[in-house]
């Protein structure tokens, strides 16, 4: 195989590689807009983010803490007996 064969190749894979990241990141961005933020009804260490008690997605120690969020698909948080929806745009909490 020529070097000219291998360079040509290496640009290819790279061209197709980042095609498929752009297709991928926009299914994701699709998704969330099927998603919302469910609140209450989280189990201890399965948050999904950040409360103001703590800095990081799993770090809820109680479940049913009311701040702690997990996401779930859209009008399914209204019919779980204390989940209620939220929208925390950054949930890092204040120092």
């Amino acid at each position: 195989m020529s070097k000219h064969n291998s360079t040509l190749r290496v640009a290819i894979s790279g061209v197709l590689a980042l095609a498929g990241t752009a297709l991928a990141s926009s299914a994701f961005a699709a998704a969330d807009d099927d998603k919302e933020q469910c609140a209450g009804i989280a189990k201890a260490g399965m948050n999904d983010c950040a409360t103001a008690t703590n800095a990081c997605h799993g770090h809820v120690t109680e479940e049913g803490n009311a701040m702690a969020w997990i996401y779930l698909p859209k009008g399914t948080c209204e019919r779980i007996v204390g989940g209620h929806v939220v929208r925390v745009t950054d949930p890092t909490p204040k120092k």
